[in-house]
């Protein structure tokens, strides 16, 4: 799944604690009002922590995300398999993004805002229930108890009748499958209520580890047209006009992490704000778990070499883009800092190991991933909790298409 903006990384909206004396006149030219605006400024630590968590969240998806996808790749039912992203899609996006982004934009700027954001949260509300849902399914598998009898269920919309009949909806789920459906609309209710950090944060990291789960990159140079692609995007969106940030800043929905700076002054209840997009983690998340796929004979020893080279890198680059934009005090394209670090670790350590070659000759095939399907055609809503919230998600992510699978 890719977010809208690709998130850059935004300092609070507040600046640093600073008073102002702003010294205002009126029409005859005589000093009128002596004004004191006082800012918020966060504490060393407050920053210190905002900043540590987000980079501590970030790789909590990426990382899970990676294992799950492989485990994923590895599994026999289809509804559940990553779908791959070719070199085509990876070149359409950049562009896709950016017309969706702009059009945001424009809505901000002519529509209400808060009517937007009120149907745009109901939209959220819906996909992450879905996809809070999915990411708990694992654990609830672990800790369900045994002795409690498991029901089927299935929830089927159809169209038109007799030979013209068409599968709308099919939504098939378990016992399980409902607790996990009940404890995520809680966490809905409560975003959608109280709008609070913690639950934007729980839908945000289950639409990241969904992202890097479900989406699968077809080989090494299709990632770096990806992450090239968005470089450009990213910076000059960020760089080039005021689009992104007005986006992120009006944009009230779960796809950006945040983490308050001035959570040691208010508690739970802080809000100055310092944010990470979610495609800042998902799109490099793509790339990082493409590494732990396994490798041709040529590269399987210590394969997992790469993925946590390039899990490193991440993490530099991520720092990069934080230390800049405090010192700078300016919002920051993450990926400026992140597609240097992700596609020149590897490359570096392929050279060390005289690999390069192997590396970029590497596509994932059916030997590989034998279950995993083509995007060939936009997903059906069918099938699990998972492929129902992977289809939902569809619609942000790069323009895909899959065979469906035989019956």
């Amino acid at each position: 799944m890719a977010d809208v903006d690709q998130g850059s990384v935004l300092p609070s909206e507040s600046s640093p604690l600073i008073l102002d004396g702003l010294n205002s006149t009126d029409s005859n030219g005589t000093d009128a009002v002596n004004a004191t605006v006082a800012k918020f400024v966060a504490t060393p630590e407050g920053t210190a922590l905002a900043y540590g968590s987000l980079v501590f969240m970030a790789l909590l998806p990426i990382f899970f995300g990676a294992l799950r996808s492989v485990n994923c790749g590895k599994s026999k039912n289809s509804s559940d398999m990553p779908e791959t992203i070719t070199g085509r899609d990876a070149a359409r996006f950049p562009i896709i993004a950016s017309c969706t982004l702009f059009g945001l934009y424009l809505f901000f700027k002519i529509f209400s805002q808060e009517y937007i954001n009120l149907l745009l949260s109901m939209y959220f509300f819906v996909l992450g229930i879905l996809a809070l849902s999915h990411t708990m399914s694992p654990f609830m598998n672990r800790i369900f108890p045994a002795n409690i009898p498991i029901k089927q269920y299935q929830l089927l919309f159809t169209q038109g009748s007799g030979e013209t009949k068409e599968e709308i909806v099919n939504y098939e789920f378990d016992t399980k499958d409902m607790i996990c459906l009940v404890i995520s609309t809680v966490v809905g209710v409560w975003y959608i209520l109280k709008k609070h950090w913690i639950a934007n944060n729980l839908f945000g990291l289950a639409f990241a580890l969904n992202g890097v789960e479900l989406l699968h990159l077809n080989n090494v140079s299709t990632g770096c047209i990806l992450l090239g692609g968005l470089f450009v995007y990213d910076v000059f969106w960020v760089f080039g006009t005021n689009v992104m940030v007005t986006v992120a800043k009006s944009f009230e929905a779960p796809i950006k992490l945040v983490f308050p700076q001035d959570l040691f002054e208010k508690g739970l209840g802080a809000n100055q704000f310092a944010m990470l997009g979610l495609g800042d983690i998902v799109i490099p998340g793509n790339c990082l778990m493409f590494s732990l796929y396994p490798a041709p004979s040529s590269l399987k020893k210590n394969t997992r070499t790469y993925f946590y080279t390039s899990f490193l890198a991440y993490i530099f680059g991520l720092g990069m883009t934080i230390w800049v934009m405090h010192t700078f005090k300016h919002a920051q394209p993450a990926l400026l800092y992140l597609v240097p670090a992700c596609i020149g670790f590897p490359v570096v350590v392929a050279l060390l190991k005289g690999e390069l070659t192997e590396m970029f000759s590497y596509e994932s095939s059916e030997e590989v991933l034998p279950h995993t399907p083509r995007l060939t055609h936009y997903p059906t809503v069918s099938g699990s909790p998972a492929s129902l919230a992977n289809s939902m998600q569809s619609s942000s992510s790069p323009r895909r298409r899959r065979n469906n699978p035989p019956m």
